[in-house]
């Protein structure tokens, strides 16, 4: 074990995130980021650099758009493969401009996906509602066979159900299906990266 570098890049890379979790716990609490477990690290597509810097895109986005937005709405940043999803609720139609901007100028962002809606910002039911849809989904990929739950990142917001992954056509096409058929969820939104299956032999 102790020679073991697969075994050392994990927990390094698991020691960066809960670090970097740490960290995002000091943003307004109106501002959050995505959230991941060293389990996942070990199973992810995404090299090791990525990961870490995925995670250092959200705190930055979290720490620049409270500091712009002084605390008003509430915003998820989830950046998966330099791809940041923006979802929650913003006061106004120019705060949901300027959340965009701002997260499109930092460095290594190459997406934004901005869903924000213009409203009031979500009760605490409504989110504890959207974190079981979340969990749901995730344990029905379990079940299913065709998609790996350590493969795909799911973000629930208002009962719409947002994945992100680096994934072939037809574990997208699973993963949807999946979704779509759990209760509670009101849409499916793909955020996808596809990648080309491995020849078979």
């Amino acid at each position: 074990m102790k020679n073991c570098p697969a075994a050392k890049r994990y927990a390094a890379v698991a020691l960066i995130f809960v670090s970097a979790a740490t960290l995002q716990a000091c943003v307004d609490a109106l501002i959050v980021g995505g959230v991941a477990t060293g389990v996942v690290l070990a199973a992810d597509r995404r090299q090791a650099e990525v990961m870490f810097t995925d995670q250092r895109i959200e705190f930055t986005a979290g720490s620049r758009v409270g500091e712009a937005l002084k605390g008003q709405g509430h915003i998820n940043f989830t950046s998966y493969n330099y791809t940041v999803l923006l979802t929650g609720e913003v006061p106004t139609a120019q705060a949901k401009a300027d959340v965009e901007k701002i997260v499109s100028e930092i460095p290594q962002v190459k997406t934004v996906v901005n869903e924000l809606q213009i409203a009031g910002a979500s009760s605490a039911a409504s989110r504890s509602n959207d974190a079981y849809i979340t969990s749901k989904v995730k344990g029905n990929f379990l079940g299913n066979g065709k998609v790996r739950p350590t493969d795909i990142k799911v973000v629930t917001e208002a009962g719409v159900v947002f994945l992100l992954g680096l994934v072939t056509r037809e574990e997208a096409d699973a993963a949807t299906e999946v979704a779509r058929g759990t209760g509670g969820v009101q849409k499916v939104v793909r955020v996808f990266e596809y990648v080309v299956p491995p020849a078979k032999k």
